[in-house]
């Protein structure tokens, strides 16, 4: 397995268990342009990569992650004088910045957010992505789009109703106010809170070391179940987890999964 190198991000991988760093520390992880493709192309590499199970997302320095990086962007709008035009770019500017995150959360490994200090602005459509949220006591988020005069467009608004009450998105989307790691857990956005950064570390990686090994073929499926549940009626589950385990149910892992239970080991799946 050959990593791939970024500007922006730090990968490594250990025992099945991929680590990706935010890693413009001296910029607060500030989003730029390149991160925002980086954060793509890195994530597609680990849905294609079988040796990788989990995935910890976490950022290097003090913060988590500051949000878009305004300055490093320039013009979001394009050149043209022509004003339709001018805003087709920017629709397709942001399209491919939607994009860019959803890979995190198309990636067919579960995903694990790891957030300490600042998460505001695109790190919260970042951390919408993930399957699960853990964070340290000093952890707040915050949809500060509203701060800036503009309304957050690359998923937060989308994705966090699936994920905490509608009132409580509202609130934080129309006020832009910080919400701490306590209220985040007592909503149900992540997980848990820590009191440092590692013992989140220590705990997150215990959990994902955990989910790598479990079936990688049964975790895909469950992934992609519940994001299809969540999009889609009880009935239109109901089918699709059918026609799923009709044709993509391991025999061979399922044989392995009940003899480990009986005899009180662990599995050796293959990736």
């Amino acid at each position: 397995m050959t990593i791939p190198s970024f500007e922006t991000l730090d990968v490594s991988v250990e025992e099945q268990v991929a680590t990706v760093h935010l890693n413009r520390p001296d910029k607060a992880n500030a989003m730029n342009a390149a991160m925002w493709d980086e954060l793509q192309i890195c994530f597609e590499w680990l849905d294609e990569e079988p040796s990788v199970r989990a995935v910890i997302l976490a950022g290097n320095g003090k913060h988590f992650c500051a949000g878009l990086d305004l300055g490093a962007f320039g013009n979001l709008e394009g050149t043209s004088s022509e004003p339709s035009r001018r805003a087709e770019s920017q629709r397709r500017t942001i399209l491919r910045m939607q994009g860019n995150l959803t890979a995190i959360e198309k990636c067919r490994v579960p995903v694990l957010a790891a957030i300490h200090n600042t998460c505001i602005g695109g790190g919260v459509d970042m951390t919408c992505c993930a399957d699960m949220r853990y964070a340290t006591e000093d952890a707040y988020f915050s949809i500060r789009e509203i701060d800036i005069g503009m309304t957050a467009d690359v998923g937060t608004l989308q994705r966090l109703p699936k994920i905490i009450p509608d009132g409580v998105v509202r609130e934080l989307a129309y006020t832009g106010r910080n919400m701490g790691a306590e209220e985040a857990r007592n909503v149900g956005f992540v997980n848990r809170v820590f009191e440092s950064r590692d013992t989140m570390k220590r705990e997150v990686t215990a959990i994902a070391k955990e989910i790598a090994s479990k079936s990688p073929l049964a975790m895909r499926g469950s992934k992609e179940m519940l994001l299809y549940s969540r999009d889609h009626s009880v009935a239109e589950g109901l089918n699709y987890i059918a026609t799923w385990n009709s044709g993509m149910m391991s025999q061979a892992d399922l044989q392995l999964g009940v003899q480990a239970q009986m005899n009180k080991t662990q599995a050796e799946y293959e990736d």
